[in-house]
């Protein structure tokens, strides 16, 4: 039963994070950098604090008590990771939601497991797998084995998103102002987007201490009850400053070059509209995180937990791109590769979860 629930959360988790970027498709007549930082206030400044109000008393005490240098690495790997996610919006606005998230969230798997592993082997800490010990186990050997998969289905989605820009340009159908649809702008930037994503893990073990007291505060007040499922929430609000202060510079650079400070007061569009569709996708992003917290909770599995928690993005992501018909107008061929693209992407991302499970 605690495995079924597991699964279930990591599922809301997936869909919440799959799904996050559909409300800003019904926000009309603003540019790309005025809906993202309006939703982003909510993703990276507004919810995290609230949600860390919610389920830990006294965070700001934490956050006040932690040393200056761990707040700061905190931050900067949150800036890293703003990169990486402000990148992730270029890519699935260059290359859609299906395109843009397959290959997005493979290379996040790719990247997270292969640079933590470099960085430990360099700086040995206890608990933390090296790239030696992944070349030197059968365990490390399968996941090494799914990330090769995981490169391959990569570079199949690419191919499939070359032949979707042919193909559309062949019948005149490559509506820009519907999807900006753009296979060499967009792979740039996911594939920038897939390495910086992994620095949000860094940010995590480089707040650690703000977490650990979290966790050591609700254990003493419910005793017996194990690990404290919110721990990492007070961690969120530093990283994802960090998120933001990336984030909010690019925007409001976008803003001054492309002269559209006026979308946030233009009566000629639906403003209000536009505000809560972007504060949905904003709030919805966040939302990731508490489910795959406590998903993994449940399954008490950390690095399969992941895995499992990618797989679920990449199937809803994917899911709402057929729903929009980011496919439409392309021929049989095309279709299929991409099919086949995600599916060697999801059994990659599954090879690197049983080398996971053996390792545990």
């Amino acid at each position: 039963m605690q495995a079924l629930l597991g699964v279930i959360f990591h599922f809301i988790g997936g869909f919440a994070s799959g799904s996050f970027y559909i409300p800003y498709k019904k926000v009309k007549g603003w540019s790309w950098e005025s809906y993202w930082i309006v939703g982003g206030l909510f993703s990276w400044l507004i919810v995290p604090p609230l949600a860390a109000y919610l389920t830990i008393p006294g965070f700001t005490e934490i956050i006040a008590r932690t040393d200056t240098a761990v707040l700061i690495a905190t931050y900067i790997f949150g800036v890293l990771w703003g990169i990486g996610g402000l990148t992730y919006g270029l890519g699935v606005r260059y290359l859609g939601v299906a395109l843009g998230s397959s290959i997005i969230l493979g290379l996040c798997s790719v990247f997270g497991a292969l640079i933590p592993s470099i960085y430990y082997y360099f700086s040995p800490r206890p608990g933390k797998d090296s790239i030696a010990d992944l070349f030197g186990n059968t365990w490390g050997q399968m996941v090494l084995l799914g990330l090769l998969v995981c490169v391959i289905g990569i570079v199949i989605c690419g191919k499939a998103g070359a032949m979707k820009d042919s193909d559309l340009k062949k019948v005149n159908q490559l509506a820009v102002e519907e999807t900006e649809f753009k296979i060499g702008l967009g792979l740039t930037v996911a594939i920038i987007s897939g390495i910086l994503s992994a620095c949000f893990a860094f940010g995590i073990d480089a707040g650690k201490i703000m977490a650990e007291e979290a966790n050591d505060a609700w254990k003493a007040l419910n005793p017996g009850q194990g690990e404290f499922l919110f721990q990492n929430n007070v961690t969120y609000v530093v990283i994802l400053l960090g998120g933001l202060t990336t984030n909010f510079i690019w925007c409001m650079i976008l803003n001054s070059r492309n002269k559209t400070f006026g979308d946030y007061t233009n009566a000629k569009t639906p403003l209000l509209s536009n505000y809560i569709f972007s504060a949905l996708a904003g709030t919805t992003w966040f939302l990731q995180f508490f489910f795959y917290g406590m998903g993994e909770s449940k399954l008490g599995n950390g690095p399969s937990s992941w895995i499992l928690h990618m797989a679920f993005i990449i199937l809803v992501a994917n899911s709402w791109g057929l729903a929009l018909n980011e496919w439409k107008g392309v021929t049989k061929k095309t279709l299929t590769t991409i099919v086949c693209g995600i599916l060697v992407i999801i059994l990659s991302v599954l090879i690197v979860g049983y080398g996971n499970y053996l390792h545990e």
